[in-house]
């Protein structure tokens, strides 16, 4: 099972940037679509962006479309969400986890793998 370690939240005013990174262990981070989702405080879970295993698809929730970028590099075990233009309401916790089912699922409990989630908070 692969082992997801996120990094790379902090605090952050309105507008800015962030870029969160996600290191998995074992050798076969390449065989996984991976996901980022958020948790703001009293919210569900919400999904964010999705990748598959080469990087050619991407998927992102409306909300976040045209600011964020999902990547990853096969090489280091690594995928990223580059965000941009950052706003408080994108405060939340971010996990990183790995995707179980068929390309095309957005929710939670198809995926697995969780980390332990690294916080982002964009203050007005």
């Amino acid at each position: 099972q692969v082992q997801l370690v996120e990094s790379g939240g902090g605090l952050v005013q309105a507008g800015g940037s962030l870029r969160l990174s996600c290191a998995a262990s074992g050798r076969t981070f390449r065989s996984y679509a991976m996901g980022w989702f958020r948790q703001a405080p009293g919210k569900e879970r919400e999904f964010v962006a999705v990748i598959s295993l080469s990087g050619s698809n991407t998927y992102y929730t409306d909300s976040v479309k045209g600011r964020f970028t999902i990547s990853r590099d096969n090489a280091k075990n690594t995928v990223y969400l580059q965000m941009n233009s950052l706003k408080p309401e994108d405060t939340a916790v971010y996990y990183c986890a790995t995707l179980r089912a068929a390309w095309g699922t957005r929710a939670p409990t198809d995926f697995t793998s969780w980390g332990q989630g690294t916080q982002v908070t964009v203050s007005s």
